[in-house]
């Protein structure tokens, strides 16, 4: 009588190690998809980008923008006087006498560009009032929606005039906004007196260009 051995069979699989067997292929799939995540998000820029070079070609872009008036620029206002152990240069609730100083220097980058074309507008708090007449020897328009800035890319688009630049003397929390809603929700924190810069098109698409530093500006307007 031939005996036939049964062959081999792997032992099966219980309700624990089939359990444990999912939970693996569960983890090793977040892995995946958190580090497809982390990659596309280290890709994206945090912020926008900072405008120092001449040749640069977003650089090069904002001139000729500015002059054909396709320019926004937001501003912050300077040095606060109630945040700083600097003199005021009034008002507890201005700015201080550097930071009207340091606005001046850049009023004049600017108006070596030219600043026939241009409209300022500026929230109606004092440090910003006193910005803007360091900036351009004078106050510029003051309106609230400067200051409540909830919709602020919305209120720019309504806001400017075809083929003049719109420059807006604000606040650090509305550039931030405005650099949320223009596709830069992690930007950093602008600087006292800086200034981010975009353009519009012809639909009235606001495409952000990049900051310009206050320190910047001699290396960008030399040219």
């Amino acid at each position: 009588m031939r005996v036939v051995s049964r062959p081999h069979l792997p032992p099966a699989k219980t309700p624990r190690s089939r359990a444990s067997y999912i939970k693996v292929i569960g983890l090793l799939i977040l892995v995946m998809a958190v580090g497809v995540l982390v990659a596309g998000f280290t890709e994206l820029p945090l912020s926008p980008v900072t405008l120092n070079d001449p040749s640069q070609s977003e650089a090069v872009t904002f001139k000729a923008q500015w002059q054909a008036g396709n320019v926004v620029a937001l501003i912050r206002h300077a040095e606060r006087c109630d945040r700083s152990s600097n003199p005021c240069l009034g008002p507890a609730d201005g700015i201080t006498v550097p930071g009207q100083a340091e606005a001046s220097r850049v009023g004049a980058a600017l108006a070596s560009l030219g600043m026939g074309n241009t409209d300022v507008v500026t929230s109606p708090l004092t440090r910003t009032v006193q910005t803007a007449q360091a900036l351009f020897n004078g106050p510029g328009t003051a309106q609230a929606w400067v200051h409540e800035c909830d919709h602020l890319a919305r209120d720019i688009s309504a806001s400017k005039v075809a083929g003049r630049n719109l420059v807006l003397v604000t606040h650090s929390g509305c550039i931030s906004q405005f650099e949320a809603q223009t596709g830069f929700p992690h930007a950093s924190v602008a600087e006292y007196t800086s200034t981010l810069a975009a353009t519009v098109g012809s639909d009235g698409t606001l495409k952000v260009l990049g900051v310009i530093n206050p320190q910047d500006w001699a290396k960008l307007s030399a040219q």
